[in-house]
């Protein structure tokens, strides 16, 4: 059997590849004042590209054996589920926004609600949401197009609309008991979950009231003025539904394709839509996800090909090689966990690779198992939360029409939660009975 050759930091070229061709183009068009910037350089053709260096690199695989390798990474579960919510929660918008359902929801929440604390209102919601199923996509997937449509249609921003949506999403993905990232650096690090959910909730409640204060401060900027036209409350029900059952637990494509249906059957009961404008309605909005679709694939088979030349085992050996006292191994953990996230594009995934190390980490400088979670836990949704071609905002932005840096720049609350664990690890805080006996122990044999 063909012995695989190891690329090292070199796995990663065709990922960089990417990144600077798509944020480096969009970046320097924005410096020079142009217009759609990120749009001028497509996701898919900057991803083509690190595909074809792929290609040209040296690995011991023939061309076809890469190719298979990149589509077999490509098709994989994950991404193919991401994908399909994608489609659903687009085909969602669509059917509801031909039924009058758009129109109606943005009235009903300009009725109650005043213009300037819709932002903060839908980050609440989000929080408490993403809190109760835990899973920020099934979320965004939920709250996306309610949220981007009241905002439309109250002269807000969507730009920050979207933000709140991430950042909210991500809060309760990051703290809920039920949540896949949440048990998986529970389990992976020996931590209770009710211990990791305390330690995370130290850390993660002031990000969040920090960033709540600011999305109220900046969030009414929007036509104060706007009148609520008339609104059907039948009309609105499809969202409402949308909510519900994905807040009861029920498997967010259930609740997408639940939602789809629901919109048929209110549009035809109130002559609001014939089948076909139904079902055109459905298709336009699956339509406008094709690319980013597209996009999606083409980063997981990227990221696999990487995976398969030996980028991250390279990279998890430097990391390793910078720790030197327990300070610094906080920070290695975070970072490791981090930057995996980023690479690989999916925080589950980077916590499993990285709880291993952590723990040997964690044994050598005496880190107990809770805080181990945390730390793993927060850096992976941290970073996902600021990657422009993260899944979730690869979404709002193609329901709205914002460029990904329009987005980032309003992203406080991720900034705030990284900021806050980088406070605890900078002033020792959060720690057990047992670690500041060893620390301290540790301090008087070194002055003896």
């Amino acid at each position: 059997m063909k012995e695989k050759k190891s690329l090292g930091g070199l796995a990663f070229l065709p990922l960089l590849v990417f990144l600077v061709l798509y944020i480096g183009t969009g970046v320097i068009l924005s410096i020079m004042g142009a217009e759609s910037t990120f749009g001028a350089f497509p996701r898919h053709v900057a991803l083509l590209a690190g595909f074809a260096v792929a290609m040209l690199m040296t690995s011991g695989d023939t061309i076809q054996e890469k190719t298979d390798k990149f589509c077999e990474h490509m098709g994989n579960s994950g991404v193919m589920q991401v994908i399909l919510i994608y489609l659903l929660a687009s085909g969602f918008q669509g059917a509801a926004a031909t039924m009058g359902g758009k129109e109606s929801v943005v009235n009903l929440a300009l009725h109650f609600i005043p213009v300037k604390l819709l932002i903060p209102g839908v980050f609440l919601m989000c929080c408490l949401i993403s809190t109760a199923i835990g899973t920020s996509m099934g979320t965004i997937a939920a709250m996306g197009p309610v949220a981007l449509s009241v905002a439309q249609g109250a002269g807000l921003s969507t730009a920050i609309t979207a933000a709140v949506v991430i950042g909210g999403s991500y809060f309760g993905d990051n703290l809920s008991m039920i949540s896949d990232t949440t048990i998986s650096a529970a389990k992976g690090c020996g931590s209770e979950m009710r211990d990791k959910f305390k330690m995370n909730f130290w850390i993660a409640l002031p990000a969040a009231v920090f960033a709540l204060v600011l999305y109220t401060m900046i969030g009414g900027g929007g036509s104060g003025e706007v009148e609520a036209g008339a609104f059907n409350v039948l009309k609105v029900l499809p969202y409402i539904l949308v909510l519900i059952t994905a807040l009861a637990g029920m498997n967010v494509t259930t609740v997408l394709l639940l939602g789809i249906a629901i919109t048929g059957v209110i549009g035809f009961a109130t002559g609001s839509c014939s089948f076909l404008e139904w079902v055109q309605g459905i298709g336009g909005g699956m339509a406008d996800m094709f690319s980013i679709s597209i996009a999606a694939a083409l980063i997981s088979g990227t990221v696999g090909l990487a995976r398969e030349y030996g980028g991250i085992e390279w990279f998890v050996g430097k990391i390793r090689a910078k720790i030197r006292n327990r300070r610094s191994a906080e920070y290695g953990i975070g970072l490791l966990s981090g930057i995996l996230s980023a690479t690989l594009v999916n925080n589950t995934l980077a916590i499993i690779v990285s709880c291993p190390i952590a723990n040997e980490l964690g044994e050598e400088y005496h880190i107990a198992p809770k805080r181990l979670a945390s730390l793993v836990d927060i850096a992976a949704c941290g970073f996902m939360m600021l990657l422009p071609h993260d899944g979730g905002i690869m979404m709002l932005t193609a329901l709205s029409g914002d460029s990904p840096f329009a987005v980032l720049k309003y992203s406080f609350y991720p900034v705030a939660l990284l900021i806050a664990t980088v406070v605890t690890i900078q002033a020792g805080l959060l720690r057990t009975p047992e670690e500041k006996e060893f620390e301290k122990a540790r301090k008087a044999a070194q002055n003896a």
